[in-house]
């Protein structure tokens, strides 16, 4: 019994092999790697800018009671602009020493905000606004969650098509009758545009308090699909 047993043990591990190795030549015959894509310029919807403050006092607490208070007096300017989103980022404070006898001289104390918006006029507004006690560290461009996803759902069935197109053109070069599909990968990319900032034109100067308002515009950036796999000649 034992060696009946062994023995049918012994077929079906070599007729698993010899079926293993037959799927695998079969897997591995007529076999083509194959790489399309779509792209598509897509107009920057989304403003992000980044403005800070710089103090400086011999006292750290007053210092750090003076950038507070500046810090607060803008989150309440931008509730001004609900279309704008303000975030508070990084602040730091360190010692400033003199040079010669490095004895401790002032503080410094540093602050950053960030905006962003898909309305470039109110997010322009509430920097220029700003601007009169903040620097502006930054302006970028970018295509916003919503505008990317979209594009690139579209995007992924216009690569694939494209996929598709390639592939019965090579079996048709081939003289084969049609193809399977192995695998397919799709991977996106986003390649941003340089922003583009531009003064605005003003009848009549600002007055001595305010910035004058910049016009932006945001340019494109382009977003990409590619799609790469592999085929199997029937």
């Amino acid at each position: 019994m034992r060696t009946i047993v062994l023995s049918a043990l012994l077929a079906g591990a070599a007729f698993s092999a010899a079926a293993n190795a037959q799927n695998s030549d079969q897997l591995n015959y007529n076999i083509v790697n194959i790489q399309a894509e779509a792209a598509r310029q897509i107009s920057n919807d989304e403003m992000t800018a980044v403005l800070y403050i710089e103090k400086s006092n011999k006292q750290p607490a007053e210092l750090a009671s003076q950038i507070n208070q500046l810090m607060t007096q803008a989150v309440h300017t931008a509730r001004k602009y609900p279309n704008v989103k303000i975030e508070t980022g990084s602040q730091t404070t360190y010692p400033i020493y003199d040079n010669d006898s490095r004895k401790l001289k002032e503080w410094r104390g540093r602050a950053e905000i960030r905006l962003e918006s898909t309305d470039f006029k109110a997010a322009s507004q509430l920097v220029s606004e700003l601007q009169q006690n903040f620097q502006t560290q930054s302006i970028n461009f970018s295509v916003s969650d919503a505008q990317r996803k979209k594009a690139e759902n579209e995007l992924m069935i216009e690569a694939s098509k494209n996929f598709q197109q390639r592939a019965q053109a090579l079996a048709q070069a081939w003289n084969k009758s049609s193809y399977n599909l192995v695998n397919l990968n799709l991977n996106t990319s986003n390649y941003g545009g340089q922003p583009v900032p531009r003064m605005s034109m003003m009848k009549a100067a600002p007055p001595a308090d305010m910035i004058a308002e910049q016009a932006m515009a945001g340019g494109e950036s382009k977003i990409t699909v590619n799609a790469n796999g592999t085929i199997q000649f029937k």
